[in-house]
């Protein structure tokens, strides 16, 4: 048209030579093809074997794919007959690295190779059918007969026959063509690998949801001491096949299974000598509020309910005494910081601060080694792990920090009952009536229900709390601690249901006793203004502590009081 200027569109000459780019590529992909048809046309003229192939994996592929020199006729003699590699250049390469590509290369002539289990190159079945997948177990049978028999009657092997096609056959653990010896830390079946294998369908929350499995089982096991110190890289502790069998897994309700309730003292008895032989195991897969036993159940609730009313009252109590004193230091019209110090007054012997000492490093080593085996992913643990490639370093250096915390126990009960000067000082601890109006009122009187301040003792319920709290804390540790330490003997005289009360026990006391001393005991020596930054008398066996009489309450009270 006149006037009319025709100006092509941006990018339309990129888009022309994309779209001949794939035209190009779909002819030369079909010419390939038709030749392929063609040539395999013309060698059908004589074979017959491209009629049998017919739905097999190779029905696609053209003769002249393998076959070279096809189209000289006749065929020349010493043609090489053609090689998987040539297509599966990954599948044979993790073939060779496996143990049976090691065990062709020594010269074992039994060993399998690729038409050992996919058939000739004429009759290679695809993988991906469920046929050949319920045969996997018979094919490996062919070399692995006594394995293949056990599998076949184990609750997997029903599964496969019964054509659940989620069951697992060989090679869901062992892998398809590298297949390493369990001796080999890549193998999936290697001790290390054994729970990931397993929790491939174990830990799969829909599987178990489908055939009525127990959901837990996997976090039950990573949560037991079995679990953990499998995370914690040991080869010697008991794993899922070490209790279940590898492949004759069979329910518990059948008289042949490992963890049937006949069996069940023989299996745990193979690294517990005597367990279950006087009372028997029961439950091993215990999960919170499901699986337990009543009695951890009693004692979980019962920490539940202790641990954060306890702590709570610390709080309250600390935060109120905090802010009292930081309004009379700061804030008050009586400066009560302008009166002269406090003399220090004495408060530990030498020996007493040499148990003080060694108590405190314990305590601290037991928390730390203690938590990082309960809870090794976490960043304050990773330390312990860099050493554990040789051993458990966690276990060791918790022990270690246990026999110190029990010789410390042991030296401040004999030394109370060999010295009559120390026997005479630790008797202002003794339990009283007047602390529990002392704390009920210094309570009342921190949260500013009463402006009245009750004088505290020279001993008051501050200190004894702390005393008592850790012969409680002690008591139940070293008992809980020693049983579970002692495992092959509590098995073999005791129920397990003690291991596992002991095993709950201590890991909520040491929640408590942890807790207390962050926020009862820190706040007591370091965080209190009145002491602030440290109560040296753990150093140096004096305090600069003011300690109060009737008179210094009496002058607390007036200032706080309102003046008209």
């Amino acid at each position: 048209m006149a006037g009319v200027n025709i100006v092509p569109r941006a990018g339309g000459g990129r888009h022309a030579a994309l779209a001949a780019c794939i035209c190009l590529g779909i002819w030369a992909a079909s010419a390939y093809c038709l030749a392929q048809d063609s040539t395999s046309a013309a060698c059908a003229s004589c074979h017959d074997v491209g009629q049998k192939m017919g739905g097999l994996a190779h029905s696609s592929v053209g003769c002249s794919t393998c076959h070279v020199k096809h189209e000289e006729y006749p065929h020349p003699a010493g043609i090489p007959k053609p090689v998987c590699a040539g297509c599966h250049q990954q599948v044979a390469a993790e073939h060779a690295r496996g143990i049976h590509g090691q065990e062709i290369r020594k010269g074992n002539t039994a060993a399998p190779e690729c038409n050992t289990c996919h058939g000739a190159a004429h009759e290679v079945q695809n993988t991906k059918t469920e046929k050949f997948r319920t045969a996997v177990p018979e094919t490996c049978g062919m070399c692995h007969s006594d394995v293949a028999t056990a599998f076949q009657a184990s609750v997997h092997g029903q599964a496969v026959a019964h054509g659940v096609a989620q069951a697992p056959v060989c090679t869901d653990c062992h892998g398809e063509h590298s297949i390493l010896p369990p001796s080999n830390t890549a193998s999936p079946v290697n001790s290390r690998n054994i729970r990931d294998t397993c929790g491939a369908c174990h830990g799969d929350v829909r599987l178990a949801r489908r055939f009525g499995m127990p959901a837990d089982r996997l976090v039950s096991f990573d949560a037991s001491y079995h679990g953990l110190a499998a995370k914690a890289g040991s080869q010697t502790v008991a794993n899922c096949a070490s209790c279940h069998g590898v492949h004759n897994i069979l329910p518990p309700s059948d008289p042949r299974s490992t963890i049937s309730a006949k069996n069940l003292a023989a299996t745990c008895g193979r690294c517990h000598p005597g367990a279950g032989k006087r009372f028997t195991i029961g439950p091993v897969h215990l999960t919170e509020a499901r699986t337990e036993t009543a009695a951890v159940g009693w004692v979980r609730r019962m920490y539940l309910w202790v641990i954060p009313i306890t702590i709570g009252l610390m709080l309250l109590h600390n935060a109120g005494d905090w802010a009292r004193k930081v309004y009379r230091l700061r804030l008050s019209r009586t400066a009560y910081r302008s009166r002269p110090a406090a003399e220090p007054q004495f408060r530990m012997f030498g020996f007493e601060r040499l148990q003080h000492a060694l108590l405190a490093i314990s305590f601290v080593t037991l928390v730390w080694s203690g938590f990082a085996l309960k809870f090794p992913d976490q960043w304050w643990a990773r330390p312990m792990l860099l050493w554990e490639a040789r051993g458990s370093v966690r276990s060791m250096v918790h022990r270690i920090a246990a026999v110190v915390f029990m010789a410390v126990a042991t030296m401040h009960v004999i030394s109370l009952i060999a010295s009559a000067r120390l026997r005479r000082h630790w008797e202002s601890l003794a339990p009283k009536a007047q602390d529990i109006r002392e704390g009920m009122g210094t309570l009342a009187y921190n949260l500013g229900l009463t402006n009245k301040r009750p004088a505290l003792a020279d001993h008051s319920y501050i200190e004894k709390a702390e005393y008592w709290a850790v012969v409680w804390g002690a008591v139940v540790m070293i008992l809980s601690g020693v049983t579970l330490w002692a495992n092959d003997f509590a098995l073999e005289w005791l129920p397990k249901s003690v291991l596992d009360v002991a095993t709950s026990v201590h890991f909520y006391e040491a929640v408590l006793a942890t807790l207390a001393i962050l926020v009862w005991h820190f706040y007591s020596v370091i965080f209190d203004p009145d002491v602030y930054p440290l109560d040296t008398a753990a150093i140096t066996g004096f305090s600069t502590r003011p300690r109060d009489t009737e008179s210094t309450a009496s002058e607390i009270e007036e200032e706080l009081t309102p003046q008209s």
